[in-house]
Order: structure tokens, then sequence, then C-alpha cells
């Protein structure tokens, strides 16, 4: 056994069977006392949605917390300041006065609570039905004013618009080069389109069984020997892919 970097996204991958985590945590913890690895969360739910869960779940305090779709990271455990470093890397090319001020011109994007917006992400509701035209009119009206940003749109309801250096994905790298961290001593869970961003990369990557038709789509069409697709749901499926990696 050696030390790894554990990355779980939380709804419906890490939390969903609270048997199965109560047994993913308790390996966990022992994984990390003996052997000094790191367990990050990255979530598409806000700080404040983020800290409910985790008292609602007893979840194990992350060595590195990654909120809102990679948009804000926090190091210490109160998560009382996220990260500067990362924020000036997201800042890069971003304007998001003008970029909501573009987004605001399309009548079929509903914008989301306060709590879930954030100075690096800006989020809305969309419809299934028009996802896929007003994503495309939207990503047209983005480029002629010169913003290269990201539309992450999830769960066939979720859009979120996130600067062109951010999303779960280039979190992990971050942190990855942070810690000095190998891809092949890390892996990555997830169960839907935001966690899409995290399974590009050479880390080891984890589907859940449950996991949702736009990130089964694109594991069937990306398969290596990098991801697995579990047979079990949430943090059973998790078990499973860290044993057949060699984690534990």
């Amino acid at each position: 056994m050696s030390p790894f970097l554990f990355v779980t996204d939380l709804d419906n991958t890490l939390v969903g069977d609270d048997a199965a985590l109560l047994e993913l945590n308790q390996k966990l913890a022992a994984h990390r006392q003996q052997y000094h690895s790191k367990i990050v969360y990255a979530t598409g739910r806000s700080l404040y949605l983020y800290r409910l869960l985790a008292e609602a779940k007893s979840l194990l305090p992350p060595d590195a917390l990654i909120t809102a779709v990679g948009t804000e990271m926090y190091f210490d455990q109160q998560e009382s300041q996220y990260d500067r470093e990362w924020a000036n890397i997201l800042a890069q090319g971003w304007n998001r006065q003008e970029i909501a001020a573009i987004a605001s011109q399309f009548t079929d994007l509903q914008l989301q609570p306060n709590s879930e917006q954030n100075p690096f992400k800006i989020s809305y509701y969309l419809a299934e039905a028009v996802a896929e035209s007003t994503l495309a009119e939207l990503q047209a009206a983005l480029k002629q004013k010169g913003f290269e940003i990201k539309l992450i749109y999830s769960a066939g309801q979720d859009l979120d618009l996130l600067p062109k250096n951010g999303d779960k994905g280039l979190a992990v790298q971050f942190l990855r080069r942070r810690w000095k961290i190998a891809p092949e001593q890390t892996i990555v869970c997830g169960d839907s389109g935001n966690d899409i961003s995290m399974f590009e990369g050479q880390e080891k990557s984890l589907l859940v069984a449950n996991a949702k038709p736009e990130l089964l789509e694109w594991y069937a069409a990306n398969q290596t020997e990098y991801n697995y697709l579990a047979k079990a749901d949430c943090a059973g499926g998790i078990i499973e892919g860290l044993k057949h990696f060699g984690f534990i």
C-alpha cells in the first residue's frame, strides 16, 4: 500500500448509500492515517450546500475541498478563505458582468438562487428540450464578444458558465501539482456531466453504476484502462473501483 489522492463528487457518487458510505469512510480514514493519503471532495454544490450535506452525512473532513464545479477551492477545515492562487488562475479572461449580460438575452435560461452564484460561476436552469439549440446559440454569442468560457450542462437541467481555466478536472490537476502526486496515484470518482473534465486526464477514473446518461455516453466513447465503470452504486461502486485499481 502507498499514499494516493482520492477525489470524489458527492451527490449520487460518494453519497447515496449510507451503509456503503460508512464502510468507505472507515477504509479511507484508516488509509489516510497509515499512509497519508489525501481526500478531496469535488462538488457542484456551493460551500453553503456542501456544509449542510457534510453535517447530515458525517463526511470525513477533506484535505482540500473543491466546490461550485471547480470555481472555489479551500484547504482549511473551516473553509474560511478560498485559495487565492486558484482564484487568480480563474480570473484570466473572465468578466462576470459582461458574460451575465450576454446570457440574460436568452429567455430559456432561468437564473439559479444566489447561493449557487459566485464570482467565477454563473448558474442557470435550462430545460433539456431546448438545451442543444440554446447552448449552441449562447456559445456563439459569447465567442462573438471574445469570451472563451466553458458551458457545462448536467443532469438535464443545470447549466454552469465557468472561466476557461475552471472546472473540476483542472482543479484536480492544480492539486496534483501542488502536492506533487502522480496521475497513476490519483483516482477521481463521479456520476454526471460536470465530472467529465476529471476523467479526461491520465488519472484513474471511476464511474459509479448509477451514473447519468451523459456520463455513460462519454464512457462508451472513451473507454481506456484508466476508466472503470462500477457494477455497484454510489459509495459501494467507489469501494469496488478502489479495489479494482489496487488502492485498497
